[in-house]
């Protein structure tokens, strides 16, 4: 059965929703584990099957949004994590979290080298935004996460989320190999490009986004719940999907 691990600490402010997430999906544990622990420890990555590295504004975003998390990872645990990514199991970054894979270059590292090829900047309306609307799924994503996903409403909450890359050859690769999987389907919040609102790698194992589906917990989270008769919390399919595919998979 699925055990996610979840990254917290200073700075970080989604982890709980994010452990309560995956529960309700059905993994069968789910621990916040601080980022000094997991730095002294390595090895405790060998526990679980999903890293989760959830939203909030990690070490104050001071310095950038993600970059002194994603500076920590790739000084202290590349070792683990790339040996955490070789064995099959996923990772998932959500806003903020996005931020820190992209910027670790975990995505969507083509060169296995985590040289980072892409990042996301303040947003070109000048504003946090806070609000919710639709977004689509890549179809031909390899992506594991999002398979068999439709349209979904979902709320966004980040003032840098506007999708970069280096140069047209990146984006062009993108595109090729179908890693833009989640896009922004009414409206583009911040500018990115090509409405770009998370990628995955080239395994379909590893998602960055910006969007937040541990915030969409039970039909009452969606501000329409009344009026349209929301049934169903949908961002909670998303985190299912990584979950029933390492049980299906029994990844120890």
């Amino acid at each position: 059965m699925a055990k996610v691990a979840i990254l917290t600490g200073y700075g970080i402010n989604a982890d709980n929703e994010l452990k309560e997430a995956f529960l309700r999906a059905g993994a069968e544990q789910a621990d916040r584990i601080h980022i000094n622990d997991m730095i002294e420890k390595p090895e405790i990555l060998d526990n679980y099957q999903i890293l989760g590295f959830p939203g909030g504004f990690s070490f104050g975003d001071h310095l950038g949004s993600g970059l002194v998390m994603a500076h920590l990872f790739k000084q202290n645990l590349k070792a683990a994590l790339d040996k955490f990514i070789a064995q099959g199991k996923l990772i998932i970054g959500i806003c903020n979290g996005f931020q820190v894979l992209v910027k670790m270059g975990v995505l969507p590292n083509f060169d296995g080298n985590w040289t980072q090829e892409v990042s996301l900047i303040h947003n070109n309306t000048g504003v946090f935004e806070n609000s919710w609307l639709n977004v689509r799924f890549n179809p031909d994503s390899p992506c594991v996460w999002t398979k068999g996903l439709k349209d979904m409403d979902i709320p966004i909450r980040h003032g840098e989320g506007r999708f970069i890359t280096k140069d047209k050859a990146v984006l062009d690769k993108i595109k090729a190999l179908h890693l833009d999987t989640v896009i922004y389907n009414d409206r583009n919040p911040n500018g990115s490009e090509c409405d770009i609102a998370g990628i995955t790698d080239t395994t379909g194992r590893i998602l960055g986004l910006m969007p937040h589906p541990e915030a969409f917990l039970t039909p009452e989270n969606h501000p329409l719940w009344r009026r349209e008769k929301i049934t169903e919390a949908a961002g909670l399919k998303l985190l299912k999907n990584g979950v029933d595919y390492i049980n299906s998979r029994k990844i120890k």
